[in-house]
């Protein structure tokens, strides 16, 4: 059995540690800041088995050159073979099917650029780890990629089975909240979601892991397609919307400058 662990980072940022039942140690995705690592595995007196890393962002990466020091140079670091990221030892893309090193897990990589042009994610069992590239309610800014490769990249993970647990690395869900109700202010699911999140937040409890099923009903990227979305941006640009690419690229533009 997989269990997931969101350890808070920096502002709004979540390390992801994976554990397995009966297998001591621990995975770790994403870690900007090796202290919060080395404080959780030295808490539950177990070891560092491995890291993936999605993207290159020094906030993802910033901790990894720490916890090789800590835990020796040959613990596995997967991440993007299209990105240069210093302390990455196993390269891998959307070709490879992992068997994680030390856990017994397998793991599906899934190439999804947009927030950067080599971004990947990672599904393990029914777990998708996807770094900057869907985050509860919204998505990634889009640093190196169109909007046309992010909408494609969203679209594949929307594919997902609806079960699947969304364990993104921010904590921007009320925000991403707030921009949805002005674009989607008729989606009921979405105005009862976002009482329940503020709940959460109130309580100092994290909004993740999301689900597929939860972020298909109310995170307006991945409801571009829709006429309730094609009406709010019609009306705010005071224009037609022409295609699936198009009301993406401007919702996100409506996103950036909110």
């Amino acid at each position: 059995m997989l269990t997931v662990t969101p350890l808070p980072a920096f502002d709004d940022n979540y390390i992801w540690a994976l554990q397995v039942a009966h297998t001591p140690g621990a995975y770790v995705v994403d870690p900007g800041d090796a202290n919060v690592v080395i404080h959780f595995l030295d808490k539950a007196q177990i070891p560092l088995l491995g890291i993936l890393i999605t993207h290159h962002h020094h906030d993802h990466t910033g901790g990894i050159a720490k916890l090789l020091s800590h835990y020796g140079s040959n613990t596995p670091v997967y991440g993007p073979t299209m990105e240069n990221i210093a302390g990455v030892n196993m390269p891998v893309s959307a070709s490879n099917k992992l068997k994680l090193q030390n856990i017994g897990l397998t793991a599906e990589v899934i190439e999804v650029p947009g927030h950067t042009l080599g971004h990947i994610a990672y599904l393990i069992e029914d777990v998708l780890f996807c770094g900057d590239t869907l985050f509860s309610a919204g998505c990634g800014r889009l640093f190196e990629g169109t909007p046309k490769q992010m909408l494609a990249s969203l679209m594949q993970l929307s594919h997902l089975p609806d079960s699947t647990r969304v364990c993104c690395t921010h904590e921007y869900t009320l925000a991403n909240l707030a921009f949805a109700n002005v674009v989607d202010p008729d989606n009921k699911q979405l105005a009862t979601y976002t009482e329940h999140a503020q709940q959460l937040r109130a309580a100092n409890t994290p909004t993740l892991p999301s689900s597929i099923a939860l972020e298909k009903a109310i995170n307006p990227f991945l409801r571009s397609h829709t006429a309730a979305i094609h009406t709010s941006l019609a009306e705010q640009f005071q224009q037609p919307i022409n295609d699936s690419v198009h009301s993406f690229a401007l919702l996100r533009q409506w996103k950036d400058n909110f």
